[in-house]
């Protein structure tokens, strides 16, 4: 009897933005953090405190790519990164 062995492949791999370093233009961050989160003006700034900060969560990577050129314009360093 053989055993067959299978590999699952996902097209829709859940993706997340992570800020690394808000840059020289703060409020323009805050700007697209806001846009984007759809948090507060107060929280979107709070997480500049505490990086690097996950600022979106099992997104998909479309989303994730258009979040980080963004936030890349504006002076920010951004990565996206694949979830397990």
């Amino acid at each position: 009897m053989a055993d067959e062995y299978f590999v699952l492949i996902c097209d829709n791999v859940p993706t997340a933005v992570v800020l690394t370093d808000f840059g020289p233009q703060v409020i323009e961050v805050v700007k697209v953090l806001r846009r984007r989160t759809g948090l507060s003006l107060w929280q979107s700034r709070s997480l500049l405190d505490r990086l690097p900060a996950t600022i979106l969560e099992d997104v998909s990577e479309d989303l994730a790519e258009a979040t980080v050129c963004e936030l890349l314009e504006v002076g920010a360093k951004a990565e996206v990164r694949r979830q397990a």
